[in-house]
Protein backbone atom coordinates (compact mmCIF):
# COMPACT_ATOMS: atom_id res chain seq x y z
CA UNK A 1 0.00 0.00 0.00
CA UNK A 2 1.71 3.24 -0.84
CA UNK A 3 1.50 6.62 0.91
CA UNK A 4 0.02 9.75 0.11
CA UNK A 5 2.80 12.82 -0.96
CA UNK A 6 2.77 15.69 1.07
CA UNK A 7 1.39 14.62 4.43
CA UNK A 8 3.25 11.73 6.47
CA UNK A 9 0.68 8.58 7.23
CA UNK A 10 2.07 6.65 10.78
CA UNK A 11 2.48 2.99 10.31
CA UNK A 12 2.22 2.55 13.97
CA UNK A 13 0.24 4.17 16.92
CA UNK A 14 1.95 7.08 18.93
CA UNK A 15 2.63 5.15 22.03
CA UNK A 16 1.67 1.53 23.67
CA UNK A 17 -1.47 3.10 25.67
CA UNK A 18 -2.63 3.94 21.91
CA UNK A 19 -2.28 0.41 20.57
CA UNK A 20 -4.13 -1.35 23.70
CA UNK A 21 -7.35 0.52 23.00
CA UNK A 22 -6.70 -0.14 19.13
CA UNK A 23 -6.62 -3.79 19.71
CA UNK A 24 -9.56 -3.44 21.95
CA UNK A 25 -11.95 -1.73 19.37
CA UNK A 26 -10.80 -4.11 16.55
CA UNK A 27 -11.58 -7.01 19.11
CA UNK A 28 -15.37 -5.15 19.96
CA UNK A 29 -15.98 -4.85 16.13
CA UNK A 30 -14.66 -9.17 15.25
CA UNK A 31 -17.53 -9.26 18.23
CA UNK A 32 -20.23 -7.35 16.24
CA UNK A 33 -19.38 -8.15 12.99
CA UNK A 34 -19.70 -12.45 14.74
CA UNK A 35 -23.58 -11.27 15.31
CA UNK A 36 -24.37 -9.53 12.64
CA UNK A 37 -26.42 -10.55 9.78
CA UNK A 38 -24.62 -11.36 6.63
CA UNK A 39 -26.94 -7.92 4.49
CA UNK A 40 -25.38 -5.44 7.50
CA UNK A 41 -21.68 -6.54 7.41
CA UNK A 42 -20.57 -3.51 5.34
CA UNK A 43 -22.69 -0.81 7.19
CA UNK A 44 -21.32 -2.64 10.73
CA UNK A 45 -18.05 -1.47 9.82
CA UNK A 46 -18.55 1.71 8.93
CA UNK A 47 -20.78 2.53 12.14
CA UNK A 48 -17.59 1.04 14.53
CA UNK A 49 -15.57 3.46 12.91
CA UNK A 50 -17.94 6.44 13.80
CA UNK A 51 -18.25 5.02 17.27
CA UNK A 52 -14.80 3.66 17.88
CA UNK A 53 -12.02 5.93 15.91
CA UNK A 54 -11.10 9.00 17.56
CA UNK A 55 -12.33 11.90 15.02
CA UNK A 56 -14.04 10.14 12.86
CA UNK A 57 -18.05 12.20 12.19
CA UNK A 58 -18.76 10.32 8.80
CA UNK A 59 -17.43 7.11 7.07
CA UNK A 60 -18.58 5.34 3.88
CA UNK A 61 -17.08 2.83 1.11
CA UNK A 62 -16.35 3.61 -2.24
CA UNK A 63 -16.28 0.93 -5.14
CA UNK A 64 -14.79 1.31 -8.64
CA UNK A 65 -16.11 -0.90 -11.15
CA UNK A 66 -15.59 -0.64 -15.20
CA UNK A 67 -14.50 3.14 -14.45
CA UNK A 68 -17.86 4.16 -12.70
CA UNK A 69 -17.56 4.84 -8.96
CA UNK A 70 -20.29 4.41 -6.07
CA UNK A 71 -20.88 4.59 -2.72
CA UNK A 72 -21.55 1.06 -1.30
CA UNK A 73 -22.93 1.92 1.78
CA UNK A 74 -22.27 5.70 3.93
CA UNK A 75 -23.37 6.70 8.22
CA UNK A 76 -25.02 9.77 6.65
CA UNK A 77 -25.95 12.19 3.43
CA UNK A 78 -22.97 14.17 4.50
CA UNK A 79 -20.69 11.27 3.51
CA UNK A 80 -22.03 10.43 0.64
CA UNK A 81 -22.72 14.20 -0.85
CA UNK A 82 -18.66 14.28 -0.26
CA UNK A 83 -18.01 10.82 -2.01
CA UNK A 84 -20.28 12.20 -5.13
CA UNK A 85 -18.42 15.63 -5.74
CA UNK A 86 -15.16 13.29 -6.02
CA UNK A 87 -16.62 11.05 -8.36
CA UNK A 88 -17.86 14.11 -9.96
CA UNK A 89 -14.80 15.75 -10.23
CA UNK A 90 -12.22 12.35 -10.99
CA UNK A 91 -10.28 14.00 -7.66
CA UNK A 92 -10.18 13.62 -4.24
CA UNK A 93 -8.74 11.26 -1.50
CA UNK A 94 -10.77 8.66 -1.63
CA UNK A 95 -11.20 8.59 -5.33
CA UNK A 96 -7.07 8.81 -5.50
CA UNK A 97 -6.47 6.35 -2.62
CA UNK A 98 -8.37 3.30 -4.71
CA UNK A 99 -6.77 4.53 -8.20
CA UNK A 100 -3.14 4.95 -6.67
CA UNK A 101 -3.53 2.06 -3.90
CA UNK A 102 -2.47 4.51 -1.33
CA UNK A 103 -3.54 6.37 2.16
CA UNK A 104 -4.64 9.34 1.89
CA UNK A 105 -4.44 11.91 4.84
CA UNK A 106 -6.16 15.60 4.63
CA UNK A 107 -5.33 17.35 7.95
CA UNK A 108 -7.74 20.33 6.13
CA UNK A 109 -9.85 20.28 2.81
CA UNK A 110 -9.90 23.82 2.76
CA UNK A 111 -6.44 24.37 2.41
CA UNK A 112 -4.91 21.19 0.76
CA UNK A 113 -3.04 21.96 -2.36
CA UNK A 114 -3.85 18.35 -3.46
CA UNK A 115 -7.15 18.96 -4.20
CA UNK A 116 -8.15 22.84 -4.50
CA UNK A 117 -11.44 22.48 -6.30
CA UNK A 118 -12.81 19.34 -4.09
CA UNK A 119 -11.46 20.49 -0.70
CA UNK A 120 -13.13 23.86 -1.45
CA UNK A 121 -16.22 22.31 -1.96
CA UNK A 122 -16.62 19.92 0.75
CA UNK A 123 -15.65 22.01 3.32
CA UNK A 124 -18.33 24.90 2.28
CA UNK A 125 -21.22 22.79 0.85
CA UNK A 126 -20.55 20.13 3.61
CA UNK A 127 -18.33 21.49 6.24
CA UNK A 128 -15.97 18.55 5.64
CA UNK A 129 -12.61 19.57 7.10
CA UNK A 130 -10.26 16.54 7.37
CA UNK A 131 -10.15 12.89 5.13
CA UNK A 132 -8.76 10.09 5.70
CA UNK A 133 -9.15 7.23 2.92
CA UNK A 134 -7.81 3.45 2.41
CA UNK A 135 -7.32 1.06 -0.58
CA UNK A 136 -9.54 -1.96 0.20
CA UNK A 137 -7.69 -5.43 -0.82
CA UNK A 138 -10.56 -7.69 -2.37
CA UNK A 139 -10.82 -11.38 -2.91
CA UNK A 140 -14.33 -11.72 -3.82
CA UNK A 141 -14.15 -9.85 -7.20
CA UNK A 142 -10.55 -9.24 -9.17
CA UNK A 143 -12.42 -6.82 -11.19
CA UNK A 144 -13.57 -4.56 -8.64
CA UNK A 145 -11.60 -2.07 -6.76
CA UNK A 146 -12.90 -0.35 -2.67
CA UNK A 147 -11.70 2.11 -0.28
CA UNK A 148 -13.13 2.77 3.03
CA UNK A 149 -13.59 6.47 3.66
CA UNK A 150 -13.80 8.61 7.00
CA UNK A 151 -14.43 12.11 7.39
CA UNK A 152 -14.67 15.08 10.40
CA UNK A 153 -15.98 18.41 10.44
CA UNK A 154 -12.79 19.56 12.46
CA UNK A 155 -9.55 20.32 11.04
CA UNK A 156 -6.73 18.10 12.18
CA UNK A 157 -8.94 15.18 13.27
CA UNK A 158 -7.31 12.25 12.78
CA UNK A 159 -4.22 11.64 14.91
CA UNK A 160 -1.72 8.64 14.55
CA UNK A 161 -3.56 6.69 16.29
CA UNK A 162 -6.62 6.70 14.60
CA UNK A 163 -4.84 6.51 10.94
CA UNK A 164 -2.63 3.48 12.39
CA UNK A 165 -6.16 1.91 13.75
CA UNK A 166 -8.07 3.05 10.38
CA UNK A 167 -5.30 0.70 8.84
CA UNK A 168 -6.97 -2.36 10.89
CA UNK A 169 -10.06 -1.47 9.98
CA UNK A 170 -9.50 -1.25 6.06
CA UNK A 171 -9.12 -4.96 6.96
CA UNK A 172 -12.23 -5.48 8.34
CA UNK A 173 -13.90 -3.24 5.70
CA UNK A 174 -12.32 -5.32 3.02
CA UNK A 175 -13.34 -8.52 4.42
CA UNK A 176 -17.33 -7.66 4.97
CA UNK A 177 -17.01 -6.12 1.16
CA UNK A 178 -16.01 -9.01 -0.69
CA UNK A 179 -18.48 -11.35 1.73
CA UNK A 180 -21.35 -8.48 0.87
CA UNK A 181 -20.67 -8.95 -3.05
CA UNK A 182 -20.48 -12.83 -2.76
CA UNK A 183 -24.12 -12.69 -0.85
CA UNK A 184 -25.48 -10.07 -3.53
CA UNK A 185 -23.97 -12.33 -6.59
CA UNK A 186 -25.86 -15.53 -4.84
CA UNK A 187 -28.87 -13.63 -4.67
CA UNK A 188 -28.49 -12.50 -8.23
CA UNK A 189 -27.96 -16.19 -9.81
CA UNK A 190 -30.70 -17.46 -7.73
CA UNK A 191 -33.46 -14.63 -8.75
CA UNK A 192 -31.90 -15.84 -12.55
CA UNK A 193 -31.98 -19.63 -11.88
CA UNK A 194 -35.70 -18.63 -10.72
CA UNK A 195 -36.45 -16.62 -13.76
CA UNK A 196 -35.24 -19.75 -16.10
CA UNK A 197 -37.52 -22.19 -14.19
CA UNK A 198 -40.30 -20.08 -14.46
CA UNK A 199 -39.93 -19.55 -18.31
CA UNK A 200 -39.39 -22.69 -18.85
CA UNK A 201 -42.67 -23.97 -17.20
CA UNK A 202 -44.48 -21.31 -19.33
CA UNK A 203 -43.34 -22.45 -22.21
CA UNK A 204 -44.29 -25.96 -21.31
CA UNK A 205 -47.83 -24.14 -20.58
CA UNK A 206 -48.37 -22.68 -24.07
CA UNK A 207 -46.81 -25.48 -25.76
CA UNK A 208 -49.72 -27.66 -23.95
CA UNK A 209 -52.43 -25.72 -24.83
CA UNK A 210 -51.89 -24.05 -27.90
CA UNK A 211 -49.74 -26.93 -29.94
CA UNK A 212 -46.79 -25.26 -30.15
CA UNK A 213 -43.15 -26.05 -30.89
CA UNK A 214 -40.65 -24.48 -27.83
CA UNK A 215 -39.31 -22.15 -30.18
CA UNK A 216 -42.75 -20.91 -31.37
CA UNK A 217 -43.77 -20.44 -27.80
CA UNK A 218 -40.64 -19.02 -26.16
CA UNK A 219 -41.66 -16.28 -29.41
CA UNK A 220 -44.90 -15.48 -27.63
CA UNK A 221 -43.56 -14.83 -24.86
CA UNK A 222 -41.37 -12.61 -26.39
CA UNK A 223 -43.71 -10.86 -27.84
CA UNK A 224 -45.86 -10.49 -25.11
CA UNK A 225 -43.31 -8.60 -23.49
CA UNK A 226 -42.39 -6.65 -25.85
CA UNK A 227 -45.71 -5.18 -26.38
CA UNK A 228 -46.67 -5.14 -22.51
CA UNK A 229 -43.46 -3.79 -22.21
CA UNK A 230 -43.05 -6.11 -18.94
CA UNK A 231 -40.21 -8.48 -18.39
CA UNK A 232 -40.35 -12.09 -19.85
CA UNK A 233 -40.32 -13.38 -16.62
CA UNK A 234 -42.76 -11.83 -14.87
CA UNK A 235 -45.00 -13.15 -17.75
CA UNK A 236 -43.72 -16.41 -17.09
CA UNK A 237 -44.91 -16.42 -13.44
CA UNK A 238 -48.47 -15.35 -14.25
CA UNK A 239 -48.71 -18.20 -16.94
CA UNK A 240 -47.74 -20.43 -14.83
CA UNK A 241 -49.90 -19.47 -12.14
CA UNK A 242 -53.09 -18.74 -14.61
CA UNK A 243 -52.56 -20.86 -16.89
CA UNK A 244 -53.19 -18.07 -19.67
CA UNK A 245 -51.12 -15.65 -21.40
CA UNK A 246 -52.72 -12.17 -21.70
CA UNK A 247 -51.36 -10.37 -25.05
CA UNK A 248 -52.02 -6.58 -24.87
CA UNK A 249 -54.90 -5.08 -26.98
CA UNK A 250 -53.24 -3.13 -29.79
CA UNK A 251 -54.87 -0.15 -31.15
CA UNK A 252 -56.91 -1.11 -34.27
CA UNK A 253 -55.83 0.32 -37.70
CA UNK A 254 -58.08 3.57 -39.21
CA UNK A 255 -60.34 2.06 -41.65
CA UNK A 256 -60.71 3.89 -45.43
CA UNK A 257 -61.67 7.37 -44.79
CA UNK A 258 -60.82 7.64 -41.01
CA UNK A 259 -59.70 11.22 -40.54
CA UNK A 260 -60.72 12.69 -43.60
CA UNK A 261 -63.53 15.08 -41.61
CA UNK A 262 -66.34 12.93 -43.12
Amino acid sequence: MGVSMGVPVPTSPADPAAMAEVADAVLRLGEQLRGAAADTLVEAVIEHAVAALPGVRWASITTLRQGRFRTLAATGEEARAADAIQYELGSGPCVDAVLEDSVHLSEDLAVDGRWPVYGARAAEELGMRSALAYRLTLVADPDLLAGLNLYSDVPDAFDAATVWAGTLLATHAAWAVSLELTRQRAEQLEVALRSNREIGTAIGVLMAQHKLTRDQAHELLRVASQDGNRKMAAIAAEVVETGQLSMPRRPARPGPGAGDGR
